[in-house]
């Protein structure tokens, strides 16, 4: 009885699969509770996982040039309210700071939602000439947003992530640049985290605090919800003209300088749950899992078992992030906590296997297993890994276009959501009423306006005058 338990204290995904997220997180032991609401103690499985997304990401930055910096995580009150857009768009999620030690301060100090103020009050000191451009920073750090509903990982009152904060002589290499970056995501989510993306424009409703123009790129997670799982900013001059970034340009003219930002937070580990995972547990894509390879031993008490199974792992830690479970579970036990913990593939040895010279393979995601010649193992792992990686992301593209529908009609369209779950394409004629309406009765929002347009029909979804964009609209976290 005490091996089934393991799997069963975790909720079915039909059944709950609110619930089950949460069982999955807490049994995987990515996070835990704090004293603080809505603040989370990411621990070291899942810590690891954010560790690769970075070590991932920050890597495919520098290739196009991105340095890191590092900024305060204070904002006085005076410098939020110079742009006035972004300060309303960020006032309800403000943490503020009014004293320090005993003593009130002068001004309270907002702990950063995002730092777009302190990198343009840092920016028109530190650029004079346009031969100080391009600027193109980004810093790994935490922000505060006070969240009235919270969940591990995917809304968080203090998480982590990353963000871009650039500064261009022209409008055209701000706008190059916004969408290098969405396409860095993009690519990002696909080959590392087999997450396939919409990539797309936000609606003006659905844009950033006071950016030009906002590009996402929209997951669809295995419940049928939408996940933003990236966004870049194009801001234009308009915080330039803010906060006063001025440069000399070639022709000795002052101009003002166009900036753009991008992030992604420790979010995209709830998309990993809730694209991959079963009812077994986590399943992590193989490029991003910290430990993608558990050697069981079989029968380990045996004589030359345990030494068989070390020996296996020195072999392939060159090439593999690899471990052994040497704990005196059964191996029942121990394949249990392999799936819950979604580490890509087992090996299993026990002594008839080594007196065989071969060994068992076993993939998480398919529970497919490959018997292999111990000499053979290093060469076949890589090929089940590169596979299980490849078809992890067909697997989630198949689910998302299984689950993406087309609506021509306002009926057609509420008969969907009131019956599916999914992204729906429909046409929009470009006012914010009809998204207000669509909001209103549904609870659906628009995601995104896609690069790649569709024609669905000729009049907008809602309201019936011509159309101008196909969009896509879901329910979202």
């Amino acid at each position: 009885m005490a091996e089934k338990k393991l799997v069963e204290s975790i909720t079915s995904m039909d059944v709950d699969f609110a619930q089950w997220y949460t069982d999955v997180v807490k049994k995987a032991e990515l996070t835990d509770y704090t004293s603080v609401k809505g603040c989370m103690v990411i621990k070291p499985a899942g810590y690891a996982i954010w560790e690769n997304i970075q070590k991932n990401l920050d890597a495919m930055f520098k290739e196009t040039g991105v340095q890191n910096v590092y900024l305060p995580m204070f904002i006085p009150e005076s410098l939020l309210q110079k742009e006035k857009d972004h300060v309303e768009g960020f006032a309800p999620e403000v943490a503020w700071v009014t004293h320090g030690g005993l003593n009130p301060l002068q001004e309270r100090l907002c702990v950063r939602p995002t730092s777009e103020t302190l990198f343009c009050d840092f920016y028109k000191n530190d650029i004079q000439s346009y031969r100080d451009l391009p600027k193109v920073y980004n810093q790994w750090c935490s922000v505060v947003r006070w969240e009235k509903e919270t969940r591990p990982f995917l809304r968080s009152r203090e998480f982590l992530w990353q963000e871009g904060h650039t500064a261009h002589a022209t409008m055209e290499e701000a706008e190059e640049r916004t969408l290098q970056m969405l396409n860095v995501y993009a690519r990002f989510c696909e080959e590392v985290l087999a997450i396939p993306v919409i990539k797309g424009r936000k609606t003006d409703k659905e844009k950033f605090a006071g950016a030009e123009a906002t590009y996402t790129i929209e997951a669809l997670m295995h419940d049928g919800k939408a996940l933003q799982s990236g966004t870049s900013h194009n801001f234009g001059d308009g915080f330039a003209k803010a906060f006063g970034i001025q440069f000399a340009d070639k022709d000795n003219k002052l101009k003002y300088v166009y900036q753009t930002s991008w992030g992604m937070t420790t979010r995209m580990i709830g998309a990993i749950i809730m694209v991959h995972g079963d009812d077994s547990g986590l399943v992590l894509p193989p490029k991003i899992a910290p430990t993608q390879v558990m050697v069981i031993p079989i029968q380990q008490k045996k004589e030359g078992v345990l030494d068989k199974a070390y020996a296996i792992a020195d072999t392939l830690k060159s090439n593999f992030r690899v471990k052994v479970d040497d704990s005196d579970k059964s191996p029942g036990w121990k394949f249990s906590e392999q799936e819950m913990r979604g580490i890509p593939v087992r090996i299993e040895i026990g002594p008839k296997d080594i007196e065989a010279g071969k060994c068992i393979i076993c993939r998480r995601d398919t529970r497919e297993k490959i018997e292999v010649a111990l000499d053979a193992l290093e060469e076949k792992l890589s090929e089940v890994l590169a596979k299980m990686q490849s078809d992890m992301l067909e697997r989630a593209r198949a689910h998302r276009d299984a689950h993406t529908y087309t609506a021509a009609t306002m009926e057609e369209f509420e008969k969907i959501f009131t019956e599916k779950a999914g992204f729906v394409k429909a046409m929009w004629c470009g006012d914010q009423a009809c998204e207000d309406v669509i909001k209103e009765k549904l609870s659906v929002t628009s995601r995104c306006m896609p690069f790649e347009q569709e024609h669905i029909a000729d009049t907008c979804v809602c309201c019936g005058k011509p159309a101008k964009k196909m969009v896509y609209w879901g329910r979202a976290y």
